[in-house]
């Protein structure tokens, strides 16, 4: 197993299910579910990781007060080194509220201290014996992206491969300098809205051997039509896996985590497609990214169910 180092955001995530349609400024809703879950791209992925048996090292900022240690406490059950937590008593925590409807979810974040981490805040002795650094949400982590390149080349050079989920960009530029970074990126982790955004084309496919000559391998979410990526210079493709789907929320964090956990594992890259596929449509079996997150036995029984 991989020892994996994990930068980014931290938030908890406030599922509302069951809403049909969203609600409009002086209207109200009634929602048939509420949840308190774990939150974040960066907190989802890590904990999928910890699930799937590899050691993961978190690092990132978090308000001292009890949306923080909440957030500390879920890591920490599920194995993450947390040593690295900033807890800051000058920031909040920040907040997501998802409103899950039958075929879709909005997302409405209060992002509290999730800007503030800073490479600075990445010591080096983080990176020691670790083999990869995954980085999720550049364009919510507003202070980590004029030092983001130093980090990747601090891996880099201590040996480290280096993953980036760009996530959504809320301000609609989808520049930020991004693409300038991609060329010190191993694995970049688009879903296809960002990469079609990202690349300047309404094409999927254009939008994948844009961003992939760039440098990165480029892997990209597709929803219902699977995931894509270049393999040999021809696109591969994998559907999707059929389950009793509840609610999507984290569904992207977790896909990430299954690629990862594989492609760090010396796997095919259509193996590393179909666990990444496998991880994303098991975690949609409950309320929230974290508590249905599969462990190895579920994937593989998966996968043997579709071989």
């Amino acid at each position: 197993m991989s020892t994996i180092v994990v930068a980014g955001e931290m938030n908890v995530d406030l599922i509302l299910t069951g809403i049909d349609g969203a609600p409009a400024f002086g209207t109200e809703r009634l929602a048939r579910g509420a949840s308190q879950v774990p939150g974040s791209s960066s907190m989802i992925c890590a904990m999928g990781l910890a699930r799937l048996g590899d050691t993961v090292r978190f690092i990132g900022r978090a308000g001292d007060d009890e949306r923080g240690r909440y957030c500390v406490a879920a890591l920490r059950e599920a194995g993450i080194d947390t040593a690295a937590v900033i807890m800051d008593a000058d920031q909040e925590t920040g907040l997501t509220v998802a409103l899950s409807g039958a075929h879709d979810r909005a997302l409405v974040t209060y992002p509290g201290a999730i800007a503030a981490l800073h490479a600075s805040d990445v010591p080096d002795a983080a990176l020691v014996g670790a083999t990869h650094l995954h980085v999720s949400s550049y364009f919510l982590q507003t202070n980590l992206q004029g030092s983001i390149a130093a980090l990747f080349g601090r891996a880099r050079a201590a040996g480290l491969s280096v993953s980036l989920d760009p996530g959504f960009d809320p301000d609609g530029t989808w520049d930020a300098g991004l693409l300038e970074v991609l060329p010190l990126v191993d694995v970049f982790l688009p879903n296809a809205l960002e990469a079609c955004a990202l690349a300047g084309t309404d094409d999927v496919e254009a939008a994948l051997h844009r961003l992939a000559s760039l440098g990165p391998a480029v892997v990209i979410k597709h929803g219902r039509e699977g995931c894509l990526t270049l393999h040999d210079g021809a696109v591969l493709r994998v559907p999707t896996f059929r389950v009793d789907a509840i609610d999507t929320t984290g569904a992207g964090d977790n896909f990430n985590a299954g690629f990862l956990h594989a492609w760090l594992g010396g796997q095919p890259m259509a193996t590393c497609l179909r666990w990444a596929a496998a991880c994303g449509a098991l975690s949609t079996r409950a309320l929230g990214g974290t508590p249905a997150q599969a462990g190895r036995e579920e994937v593989l029984a998966l996968l043997g169910v579709y071989a």
